[in-house]
């Protein structure tokens, strides 16, 4: 049987998770590097006909289990249909997105499994000397990068990060081979009932689908000034974002903080202020396409990955910011 990696194809109401795409990016490099196949696993309802959207990012073949039972998430089920299909088809690597949703469902997937997982990694490699995957995630607070590897046991599983993988371009005009399978459950069989769905609006709030993200840091000096980055990232259509140092001051929540111990981002443009660019939080925003720091130190850490740089006092200088774009914004209607 030929090698394969395997990438768990998240999607929630029929809408898909963009880390799906990100993983199956990268699964295709670790792939050609084991010689293997690059496939998808489906699990849902009335997702059949969404199944050839994985080979348009780079799928060769697509495991689709569509029931009843999967219409929405509930751990059992969807672990118990994983693990069939992984003991049966024994994937080389297995990979999941580090949602909320793919890190309760790798867990149970591993356990049963009795093999290793990597949780949050941010790099993905294949040794060349051995063919194991180089699993690196943050350890001990985001002060060091850990390497980890499974040596015997198989899959070798990790989830990682959204938006630390580049997103692969769609075609449609692959081809790829769809293979259906059976959950093997009857609902008496699973242990949890959903009673009721509440959607919390509080957690709608996704800083790594900001487009736009205006972040600030101790340079701000207090959480009452984050009002003057906010009014910035109103002006551009964007959000606030953090550094670490700042949500530990409480003055903005965890939802907000970008960096290894936080989130990672990828927008179109990038505003630091006040942030002096410690690693940690640079592997959170250095693939923004655009990066705009603020800060009064020259020599800070950050002005060597930003495209443009302000030596300067983030309290005048953001305002001042605002100010300008409210009024281009007025000229160009």
């Amino acid at each position: 049987m030929k090698k394969s990696v395997w990438i768990f194809i998240e999607q929630t109401d029929g809408k898909f998770n963009d880390v799906s795409w990100e993983l199956l990016g990268k699964g295709r490099e670790l792939a050609t590097a084991l010689d293997a196949e690059l496939c998808g696993v489906l699990l849902g309802h009335k997702v059949i006909e969404m199944a050839e959207e994985p080979v348009y990012y780079g799928a060769d073949k697509v495991f689709v289990i569509d029931d009843p039972l999967l219409e929405y998430y509930r751990t059992q089920p969807y672990a118990h249909g994983l693990v069939a299909l992984v003991k049966e088809y024994k994937p080389e690597v297995f990979l999941m997105g580090a949602t909320y949703l793919g890190r309760d469902l790798s867990g149970a997937v591993a356990t049963h499994l009795k093999t290793g997982l990597t949780a949050d990694c941010t790099v993905l490699n294949i040794d060349e000397e051995t063919k194991l995957l180089h699993q690196t995630r943050p350890a001990f607070g985001g002060n060091i990068m850990a390497t980890i590897y499974c040596a015997s046991a198989r899959p070798q599983m990790a989830t990682v990060r959204p938006r630390v993988m580049s997103m692969p371009d769609r075609d449609a005009s692959r081809k790829g081979q769809i293979i259906e399978a059976k959950l093997g459950l009857k609902e008496t069989d699973i242990s949890t009932r959903r009673v009721e769905f509440v959607c919390d609006p509080s957690t709608s709030f996704r800083i790594e689908d900001a487009q736009v993200i205006v972040a600030g840091g101790r340079g701000i000096g207090d959480g009452a000034n984050f009002k003057l980055l906010k009014e910035l990232a109103d002006v551009l259509g964007g959000v606030v974002g953090a550094s670490r140092a700042a949500v530990d001051a409480g003055w903005l929540d965890w939802s907000h903080q970008v960096g290894q111990t936080g989130h990672t981002v990828r927008p179109r443009l990038y505003i630091s202020a006040g942030i002096s660019g410690a690693i940690q939080h640079q592997v959170g925003m250095e693939g923004s396409d655009m990066i705009i720091a603020i800060n009064k130190d020259p020599d800070a850490s950050i002005f060597k990955i930003a495209d443009y740089g302000i030596v300067g006092d983030a309290l005048e200088i953001v305002p001042a910011l605002t100010e300008a774009f409210r009024k281009m914004k007025g000229e160009s209607g």
